[in-house]
């Protein structure tokens, strides 16, 4: 099943325009055109000419976007050995959680549960893994909502960073944990705050491609909403995931997986990689 990208065209610009604290009447002033013709693109009308016209206001990359509007591009499909993703529905959304494992011991690692972190357990039994380890990328509802079933009461240790700590859950400051290992598996966190006040991206070495797993901190094309910090958000995924080879996969929290090199060709929010 091909999972459709998280955000429209639209959505990019109504985040942007929320983290710069931008409204209507002030975008329209900046970019020279009528709060009408804003308030069209937030609502999705695709005008080529506008969207060009805002889009350095708003800090993003015009073609990209563009590109986004008429649907052009999404990141070519991922297929590697020893990750899977799982996608499950809460409310009127879908979310992913992950499984990294080690094909010669079968040593698996999650990364979030999702809604339901049953098909995740039927591929871990069906495929005679061990789960060894749970990381969470931050604590919204739906990423942990079946973390008690996931980790079978705790049996599984499953680790937070210390910002955003949660029942069922060991936490972690970064500088203290350098990293983890599981079978020939090694897990490095890395702070990707912004749209949680703890977000973690975790870099998983061990397989054929490094893996990210950077939860809500990015999605194909778009990022997570910099509830906390729209700025911070931008700096933590410059700091710490784009600067990641190119060929790194890239596992979000919603959304198909991607890469970086795709991520800097291809995200409207980062316009100093084009």
């Amino acid at each position: 099943m091909s999972i459709p990208l998280e955000d429209l065209f639209n959505d990019v610009i109504a985040k942007s325009m929320r983290g710069l604290g931008l409204s209507e009447a002030d975008l329209a002033a900046k970019a020279g055109v009528s709060v009408e013709d804003v308030a069209a693109a937030k609502a999705g009308t695709v005008d080529d000419k506008l969207l060009r016209k805002i889009a350095p206001h708003l800090q993003l990359d015009g073609l990209a976007l563009v590109t986004m509007a008429h649907g052009d591009w999404r990141p070519t499909p991922v297929t590697l050995k020893g990750l899977a993703q799982f996608n499950t529905t809460y409310h009127d959304m879908t979310v992913n959680a992950y499984l990294v494992w080690d094909a010669e011991t079968k040593n698996a690692v999650a990364f979030d549960t999702g809604a339901d972190a049953g098909p995740m357990i039927d591929f871990i039994e069906k495929h005679g893994l061990n789960l060894s380890l749970i990381f969470l990328t931050h604590t919204h509802p739906d990423h942990i909502m079946d973390l008690a079933k996931l980790s079978a009461d705790g049996a599984v240790t499953a680790f937070v960073h210390a910002r955003e700590a949660c029942a069922g859950a060991k936490t972690f400051e970064l500088g203290e944990t350098e990293s983890w290992e599981s079978g020939g598996l090694k897990i490095e966190p890395r702070s990707t705050w912004g749209h949680s006040k703890g977000g973690i991206t975790y870099v998983v070495s061990g397989l054929e491609k490094p893996v990210a797993i950077v939860g809500d901190a990015l999605f194909a094309s778009s990022m997570g909403g910099g509830m906390v910090s729209f700025n911070d958000a931008l700096a933590t995924n410059r700091k710490e995931i784009f600067t990641l080879a190119d060929h790194t996969v890239l596992c979000p929290g919603h959304g198909p997986l991607t890469t970086v090199g795709e991520e800097k060709a291809h995200n409207p929010f980062y316009p100093d990689y084009k």
